[in-house]
């Protein structure tokens, strides 16, 4: 009576066992799969081959970074020690963010088609100079450059003025970095720039030294405001004509002081050189920097995002969209206390409905949303402090939890060498942005220019670019309850977005029907998109410069 049981026992057994290794079988498939999701599009931006990437990837780099790591006690740990679990990377915490979808997003989006870079078209740098390209002719005087303004204004300072000295026979003396502006920044030359590499790399363009020579201290010297947007002619015949009277020109001011465009070809190659090429960061910055990366890619893919929503912007803008009364006072008192900031009443409501204001916390939000990034997509957010910190940050946060900084991603230890310095605090922000696999900038500032036209030249890396004045139509209506989040702001979004993400174009001129100042002042800047100057279609797969041509 025993023998059916057991043959039953032994039956069920074997079918247990059956579905038990099935179920491991589909367990590590899953695994393998969801692993090769998570490379994937990481992969494709961390070719580290490319030799116009940021140096950060460069071997030479690599040592510094192993170098400096052992004296600062920086580690490649990817999740440093004052992080929580809920903070970690999703494969090394034990309770990893979920990744449910928000009301808004389009689950259709898949996942290739959020992270894909646009096609570069065959675009590639060809920055090297023309065959009747000689070495600097023998110098006329020294040229003194004060920069002016943050960071990424004083880069394109600092290029402009090494093709203004090349143009007018001048050494260029390294210019020396604004230390009063509204940062208050006290950094030198070489606290945020390598300045022997800028030396060296322009050794064939332009004569640089690190300090004017001790007799020339007492030599005749002219300050000079050089006409901003001055083509050739400007400084061939009016500036060269000083060195009959002069050794020394100072340049008071470096921003917006050589045109756009139509200069010859050579020197704007000169420009994207020095941008991208000379003005290098300095090996501490390029370490620390280099680590931030490596840690926003713990998480998989990420966006950089360029929250321009700081105290300095939202008081110079006269943008109070979304803060309370007292706050809005305490900035019309600070724009009011400038004196070199020229307009004083600014009709907030006006400026917004122009796309003049940059999207506020709560705003970007629902644009994420509308584009369809899930709520567990990493967010890098590139920026100072958030003007009123938490209070306007709650609503981005519930929507994506992933928000990270160089404050959360580094240790206090590990950021002192650059605390209380904007400039290179900045610079750690420019890494990571130009680096991720997406940047978005809340508005077209300064940083954001400059990134994007970084990205546009090293491959035309993806970069969506909000159409402020579009969406402020679209939130306007959602906060009055005339429109409600879902499929269909989404699909406007997306619709409105769809070549706004970082393709190649030529560089804009100026708005039809503006005259004078105005006329510069609407074209795209140089350095926002260096093509055609500086990016050529690849011929038969060479993408050497010497072979590389416009088609």
């Amino acid at each position: 009576m025993q023998w059916p049981w057991r043959r039953r026992k032994v039956v069920v057994v074997v079918v247990l066992r059956k579905l038990l290794t099935c179920a491991i079988c589909v367990i590590a498939l899953m695994g393998l799969l969801s692993v090769r999701v998570h490379v994937f599009p990481s992969s494709k931006v961390s070719d580290l081959t490319d030799p116009y990437k940021l140096p950060t990837v460069t071997q030479q780099h690599e040592l510094n970074y192993q170098k400096l790591s052992a004296e600062k006690k920086w580690t490649q740990e990817l999740t440093p020690p004052h992080l929580s679990k809920e903070q970690a990377p999703p494969h090394l915490s034990k309770a990893p963010l979920s990744s449910h979808k928000l009301n808004g997003a389009n689950g259709s989006l898949d996942f290739e088609k959020l992270w894909k870079q646009p096609s570069n078209r065959d675009f590639v740098p060809c920055v090297q100079p023309g065959s009747n390209y000689t070495a600097p002719d023998e110098s006329r005087g020294y040229l003194l450059v004060h920069t002016n303004g943050g960071l990424n204004q004083m880069r394109a300072g600092i290029c402009d003025m090494v093709a203004v000295a090349r143009i007018i026979n001048a050494t260029l003396v390294v210019p020396e970095l604004d230390k009063r502006s509204f940062w208050q920044d006290t950094s030198n030359f070489s606290d945020v720039f390598d300045e022997d590499h800028f030396i060296n790399a322009l050794a064939n363009d332009v004569n640089v030294i690190k300090k004017l020579p001790k007799d020339l201290s007492s030599a005749t010297k002219v300050v000079m405001h050089f006409r901003s947007w001055s083509g050739l002619e400007y400084y061939r015949d009016e500036i060269a004509s000083l060195w009959e009277e002069f050794q020394v020109i100072r340049a008071a001011k470096s921003d917006s002081r050589l045109a756009n465009n139509h200069l010859p070809p050579d020197i704007q190659k000169l420009r994207c050189r020095a941008c991208y090429e000379a003005l290098r960061f300095s090996p501490k910055i390029e370490a620390m920097g280099k680590l931030l990366v490596d840690r926003m890619r713990a998480y998989g893919p990420f966006i950089a995002l360029h929250l321009r929503y700081e105290k300095d912007m939202l008081a110079f803008s006269g943008c109070t969209h979304g803060l309370s009364d007292v706050e809005a006072e305490e900035l019309r008192t600070i724009r009011e206390n400038t004196a070199y900031w020229k307009i004083k009443d600014i009709n907030a409501t006006e400026q917004r409905s122009r796309g003049y204001c940059p999207l506020t916390p709560t705003e970007v939000g629902i644009f994420l949303t509308g584009l369809g990034y899930p709520s567990n997509t990493p967010i890098y957010i590139a920026a100072g402090e958030i003007y009123g910190g938490d209070t306007h940050m709650a609503d981005l946060r519930s929507r994506y939890p992933i928000l990270m900084s160089k404050e959360k991603l580094a240790s206090v230890e590990e950021l002192e060498p650059f605390t209380n310095h904007a400039s290179q605090m900045a610079a750690l922000d420019y890494i990571v942005s130009v680096e991720s696999d997406v940047f978005i900038p809340s508005y077209s500032g300064n940083m954001a220019r400059a990134v994007e036209g970084h990205r546009r030249f090293l491959g035309h890396r993806k970069t969506i670019s909000p159409d402020r004045k579009a969406l402020v139509r679209l939130f306007d209506k959602i906060e009055k309850g005339l429109l409600m989040e879902g499929r269909k702001v989404s699909n406007r979004i997306s619709e409105i977005h769809k070549k706004l993400q970082g393709s190649p174009r030529r560089r804009r001129g100026p708005v039809s029907g503006t005259k004078g100042m105005d006329r510069f002042r609407s074209e795209e800047a140089f350095y926002v998109n260096p093509l055609p100057d500086c990016l050529c279609k690849r011929v038969s797969g060479n993408v050497n410069a010497s072979t590389a041509s416009m088609r």
